[in-house]
């Protein structure tokens, strides 16, 4: 079955200025990179979307107000109070002002992160791909990070809702923690959040210790990384722990979040994943979802240098579709220390020792 790539003409609205690290150009972009590669494969289709997220959908996560907020900002308009809903990283950094048009390509984002679930619980695809999906920092009423609307809060409510799923996985493999995922599900048991990110960055969360309450305790997984991780460490992550969760939590639909923040010439964070090392997360990923017949939605926008951010997220996207590919890395890379993994190998000791009372399969 073909693996859906959804795409919108409103994504290049979805920038927030000259001068911001975020540009809308980036998804351009990476389509014409695309389609220069696989234009001849029968492994992908284009799935065209330009319809909008409605109010009601946001508010699967977002409050009325901040929705308010959002939308009267984006049009123009003066909001006297606005850093009550927005951090200065969501502004035009030459106007210091929301950008405007932002925000209905924001709710095209929340649209097509949607349409990913639908596509695939409906068997139409596979697996689907939503390009600009895993704004995963905005909050039910704060904006920050560069996330306008939280796209995977809504998605996988969005599939616990119309589909009556009682277990989605939804795994961040993007270089920061996904705060506001977090909280969205922190207290819920029906969605294993599993993230992976650089200890001691923006935002600031995401310690091995923040593990859920209530009765989403041992639900919610804190992977902090050292700089440097590297992809053996990716792949040490994934088969003692993220792999015996998810055998034994036996999610209905797998979502993933990230794009190319960990590769080290992204220049933004330190983790020092290759692209054989985002192929081998898209490898893993599309094994996972074996344990869901195959069903997958993912999540690709973070990254932030043009000379890797579409090799990179090609390659995540050839790993999950299981299809061969060469690219190349476009700056020399530092070799892996092996000191860097064995403190790996110590801090996944530390979350199984967290989660432990949650989980039978975890093995010290």
């Amino acid at each position: 079955m073909k693996v859906g790539i959804i795409q919108s003409k409103q994504l290049k609205n979805y920038d927030f200025g000259p001068g911001h690290p975020f540009r809308g150009d980036r998804f351009e972009n990476f389509f014409s990179f695309f389609n220069a590669k696989f234009s001849k494969s029968d492994r992908f289709e284009i799935f065209l979307n330009e319809k909008l997220a409605s109010n009601g959908d946001l508010e699967l996560w977002h409050t009325k107000d901040y929705i308010r907020v959002m939308k009267r900002a984006s049009s123009g308009a003066e909001v006297a109070d606005l850093f009550r809903y927005v951090s200065g990283d969501n502004l035009n950094p030459q106007t210091r002002r929301f950008p405007v048009g932002i925000e209905p390509a924001a709710r095209v984002i929340v649209k097509n992160s949607m349409l990913a679930c639908e596509l695939v619980l409906e068997g139409k695809f596979e697996k689907a791909v939503s390009i600009g999906g895993g704004l995963h920092h905005a909050k039910s009423g704060y904006g920050e990070g560069f996330c306008v609307y939280n796209d995977v809060v809504i998605c996988a409510r969005h599939a616990i809702r119309k589909y009556s799923l009682e277990r989605v996985l939804v795994l961040d493999t993007d270089a920061h923690a996904g705060n506001g995922t977090c909280e969205a599900f922190y207290s819920d048991p029906r969605v294993l959040f599993v993230d992976l990110h650089q200890e001691n960055i923006y935002p600031g969360t995401g310690y091995e210790n923040e593990i859920g309450e209530g009765k989403g305790k041992g639900f919610t997984v804190n992977v902090p990384l050292p700089p440097g991780a590297g992809d053996k460490a990716y792949e040490f992550i994934f088969n003692e722990l993220v792999f015996p969760l998810v055998e034994e939590f036996n999610p209905q639909l797998v979502i993933r979040n990230g794009g190319s923040d960990p590769h080290p010439s992204d220049e933004i964070t330190q983790l020092g994943l290759t692209l054989e090392g985002f192929k081998n997360i898209g490898k893993s990923v599309s094994e996972i979802s074996e344990i869901c017949d195959g069903k997958e939605v993912d999540l690709i926008c973070s990254g932030y240098k043009p000379e890797v951010l579409s090799r990179s997220w090609l390659a995540l996207i050839s790993g999950l579709a299981g299809v061969d590919i060469t690219l190349n890395e476009p700056f020399p890379l530092r070799t892996e220390k092996t000191q860097i993994l064995e403190e790996v190998q110590k801090i996944v000791k530390k979350v199984k020792r967290n989660l432990n009372p949650w989980w039978t399969g975890l093995n010290f």
